[in-house]
Parts: structure tokens; sequence; C-alpha cells
């Protein structure tokens, strides 16, 4: 049994409701890109809002980071990966979340306890020491030198909040002498789980207070503990990533001693552009947000197994992504459901780059002509256009006698990097945001027009993802055809008329098959557990959402349609606002 089915039967058997991975793109959300950690879809549940399943939940999530994708290639960098979670929602608290923790540790994972340390939080101006969660480690056999108190350990979603003190589980990852205490700065002490207590909220203010009802909020990384478990330093070293690896191997007929680098990037990249691909949100190659991101990931694993020398015209990526498909698609049904899908996604992409790569080619040949050296802009220039590595135009340079000014390039890619960085920092900081009265408006009217697209376009319109801010509401759905502009403006009348009929927003509880078969639609079924929310707006509208939502539509003011695009093949968009009557 792998790590994921323990710890789910685990907490199953102390009383916890197992819920779907949420998709890896978040609905609704536009403070990121991707769900980049376990909790994320729990945040309207962590805010108040009951949850189906009740008080008690654990769930194995995919999530994505790619803001560090540049350091993928060393042993333990990755941009998708899995978070194993059990929340309380105002049910229990730090006793039994910790001493839990410990058993699954000791107990399930026979970790020896010689091999653990702790750290709590220490306190601040705010919040006082956490002595409960430092009374019940020593109760359960944690010497006080294994026990660090930090004032680090707190956990705050943005600037204000639900928070409070957080407890960490470190693992002595080597074969070294275990030091007595445990010093937190040492690496060879590695972070394995972490159980955030979220006992008080930050106002805007700057004032804290306790909650009336405290949650729980933990985090186990499937990749990390896995490599621990098995006693290996380089997690593609692990079963997790062994099979893969040697696929690769295979392929390229290179070991994978020396070769380490490409082959965890291919890896890495493959596995992440297959989930990407086929999550139920349908994001396609592109020059914008995830679209862009699925780009980067197939053409950086091209480049390496180009550096392999992997023949481009084989179907290597097929290989590669069928062996992922197969290992995951019993933990996420959607890899069974759009495998193929992702599939020709890859084939595709690979077309276009190697397309690309001769285009580059051409313009590596023009520039050359005319210059001695290459310059730190131009060299980046044709990676940044044409996706070549500095790697090879070294190469081809040097058949040239021709010198690359290689700093020059790495402060331009530098620059990129802080550029990019800045550009995405909201895209990628996550948090509890969203929820907002104006927020709150157009998750509303996202039902209503997508509704109303049913009727002016056809019933085959389905929602295909969304973006909302304070500002604007963006909503992605399914059609051939760029709307006329009588479409946009009878559907744009439609959702202004029911606005105007004040129609009652209900929300109920019932089993998702029943939901189903009353007509309700829903964006993506595998994240929705077996009992779910479902919201309908009178007879216009019937859909499973997580919410929230307004009691009435004449709450939402005046509804017009500011742009209509398309979003990728077969997918359109529409931006929207809500104005002031």
């Amino acid at each position: 049994m792998n790590l994921k089915d323990l710890y789910i039967d685990f907490f199953v058997s102390k009383g916890h409701k197992q819920i779907p991975s949420a998709p890896v793109v978040p609905e609704n959300d536009p403070s990121v890109l991707f769900n980049t950690a376990g909790m994320m879809p729990i945040i309207p549940y962590l805010m108040g809002q009951p949850h189906p399943y009740g008080k008690r939940l654990c769930d194995y999530q995919k999530c994505i980071r790619t803001n560090d994708i540049d350091e993928v290639g060393d042993t333990y960098h990755h941009t998708f990966f899995e978070m194993l979670g059990n929340w309380s929602l105002g049910d229990y608290f730090k006793k039994e979340a910790i001493t839990w923790s410990y058993a699954f540790l000791t107990e399930v994972l026979h970790i020896p306890v010689e091999r653990l340390a702790i750290t709590v939080f220490s306190g601040n101006k705010f919040i006082p020491f956490d002595e409960e969660a430092y009374n019940v480690w020593k109760s359960l056999g944690i010497k006080e030198e294994r026990i660090a108190k930090l004032e680090d350990n707190f956990w705050i979603a943005g600037d204000a909040g639900p928070c409070g003190g957080d407890t960490e589980m470190f693992y002595w990852r080597s074969n070294d002498p275990i030091p007595l205490v445990f010093d937190p700065e040492d690496d060879r002490w590695v972070e394995i789980w972490n159980d955030v207590f979220m006992g008080y909220v930050k106002h805007e203010d700057g004032t804290v207070e306790e909650l009336p009802h405290k949650n729980v909020d933990t985090g186990m990384g499937v990749e990390r503990t896995t490599a621990i478990l098995e006693g290996v330093n380089d997690n593609y070293a692990s079963s997790l990533w062994k099979d893969v690896i040697a696929l690769i191997s295979s392929i390229a007929n290179l070991p994978y001693e020396g070769n380490e680098k490409s082959m965890r990037i291919i890896a890495d990249h493959l596995r992440t552009a297959v989930f990407i691909s086929a999550d139920p949100a349908g994001i396609r190659p592109s020059n914008t947000d995830q679209g862009y991101i699925l780009r980067r990931l197939i053409r950086r694993a091209i480049r390496h197994a180009k550096a392999l020398g992997i023949d481009m015209h084989s179907d290597w990526e097929q290989q590669i992504a069928g062996l992922i498909i197969d290992k995951f698609k019993n933990y996420y049904k959607e890899l069974e459901t759009n495998g193929k899908v992702a599939l020709e996604v890859l084939a595709n992409e690979k077309i276009k780059f190697n397309r690309t790569l001769e285009k580059g080619l051409k313009e590596f040949n023009r520039v050359t002509e005319k210059c001695e050296n290459i310059d730190g802009t131009t060299a980046f220039h044709l990676f940044d256009t044409y996706g070549f590595p500095i790697e090879l135009t070294m190469e081809l340079a040097t058949e040239r006698n021709l010198k690359v000014d290689e700093e020059g390039f790495k402060q331009k890619f530098k620059e990129h990097q802080e550029l990019s960085r800045t550009a995405s920092a909201g895209k990628f900081k996550g948090g509890l945001a969203g929820n907002g009265e104006i927020e709150t408006k157009y998750h509303t009217a996202t039902h209503l027009l997508n509704a109303a697209l049913k009727i002016v376009v056809g019933p085959d319109v389905h929602q295909k993802g969304s973006n909302i801010t304070s500002e604007r509401m963006r909503f992605d759905f399914s059609c051939d055809h760029k709307l006329t502009e009588e479409e946009k403006q009878e559907a744009e009348d439609l959702v202004n008329q029911w606005i105007l009929e004040g129609i009652s927003v209900e929300v109920s509880e019932m089993p998702k098959e029943d939901a189903i078969k009353s007509g309700a639609e829903c964006m993506f079924i595998e994240k929705y557990p077996d009992i779910v929310t479902v919201y309908s707006i009178g007879e216009v509208s019937k859909e499973l959402c997580g919410g929230p939502h307004v009691k009435n539509t004449s709450e939402l003011g005046t509804f017009k349609i500011i742009k209509e695009e398309a979003s990728s093949a077969g997918v359109r968009r529409i931006k929207a606002v809500l104005e002031e009557k």
C-alpha cells in the first residue's frame, strides 16, 4: 500500500471523510494560475462556509508551483506535486492533531522517534508562545532538546484573515550520528509535515483576536516523504520516479548517472504537462497564463530530450506520458477521461516547437553572418524567441569560431526572471481571496451568463473556466464561433432581465447523483464529493458550486459585456462588469 492510501485510511479511521482532489486549475480565484497548496480548495470552508462532508476532512491534492521552474533538475524541486492533508473545521484542535500526526509517523510509517524533531510557535507581540503544542509533544515522548521554539512558525494568508501558530515535524535525513539537540538551521533535518492551528483572526487594522471556531490545516508532501521513507537523497531515485527515469534512460540509451539534470527535467515537466492538459479546464499551449506555463514546460522538456540525443521524430514523449497516465489514472479520473487529449497536446506542441527551432537556426545564421561575436542580448533573443538554450548557442558558435557573451546572457536571463516574478507575484501568492461582496456578486453573475448563453447560443454551451476579481468577471465557455453583436446583446439583455426580476438564490445539499439527475450543471464533476451544494436561481439556473452567492439577483446591479474573444480552440471568453444602478 502506498503513502496516499495509508494516509487516507488512517484519517478515515479517525472520523475524517475523504474529499476528491480539486482540479489543478482553480475556479474563481484570480490570485493563482494553479492550485499551489493542498489547502487552497478548502479556503471557503476555513472561512466558515459549512462543508457538505462535515467538520473532519482528508484528501490528496494535485498542486502545481512554477515560480521555481528553473530550479527543477536538482534532487528535490518539482513543478507538479501531491499534498496530503487533513482538516478540522471547528472540531478538534491541537491535542488531537498532534497526537494523530505522531501516531501516523511512528506507528503507520514506522519512523523511529529518535529521527524526529519538532518546531513550535515561540509567540509574538500579538499571540503568546504555543505552550499547549509544546506540552503535547513532550507528553508523547519528544525530548525538550528536540523541540525548537521559533517565531517563524506562524501562518497567515496575506495581510489579514485567519491565522495562528504551526508546528512542523522534521526527519533526520542523514547517515551521520543524530545530534541530541535539534538545530533547525542544520539542513540534514528535513521538514516532512506541518500542522497549522488557525486559532486567531487578524483584522485590517492590525488587531488580533481569538476565533470562536478554530481550524486545523495540515500538509505533507508525497514526493519528499516517499524519498525519506525509502532512504534516498534524490527524490527521482524513489519508487515514484524510478520507472519514468528508467524509461527515459532506455529511450535515450544513456544511463541516469551523468545525465541526471536533463532526465529529471523531462520526467517532471512531462508529468506536469499531462496534468495541466488533462484538467477539465481545457488548457492548451498559448502565450498567456496557464497556457504559457504549459508551453514552457513542454518546450523545456523537448530541449533536454534533444540534449540527450533522443530522436525528435520518434514517439518518445508519448511513451513517457503514457506511463505517467497509467501510474496516476486510478487516483485521478481525469487522466483516464482526458488522457488522449494530453497525448495530442504533447504531440502537436512537439511538432510546432521543432519548426520553431528550425526558424531559430535560420535566425542564428542570419545574425552570425554580420558579427564576430554573439552579445548577451542576441543570445537571450535566441533563447526567449526561438527556445535556444545557451548551451546550443555556444555549441554552434564554437563551430564557427565565435565567442558568446555568456555573462551578458545570464544578466538578461536574470532580468527576465525578476520581471516574470514581479509580474506574476499576485498570481502565485495564493491566499484567502475572492470572497468579498463584489466578488460574491460576480460569482452569481457567472451562473446567469452561463444560463443566458445556453439560450442564445445553444444547449451545448458549457462553462470551461472563470476568473473573478473585484473589478470584473471573465467567463470561458465552449463555442465554435465568434459571437455576433446580436448574440452578445441578447445574452446581456437576458442577464439584466433576470436581475430586474429579483429572483431568489436558493441553496441546498444533496447526493451528487441526485443533483445531476435534477438537471444541475457543474464544471468539474470529478472535484465534487458525494454530497454536494446546489445553487438554484429560480427556473433560470441550477449548478453545483462552492459559492459564495448573493441572496437575490436584484443585488447585482447592471450587467455589461465588455469584450468577447477566443480563449483556445473551441473555447470563447467573455469579460463583463457589474455597474451600480
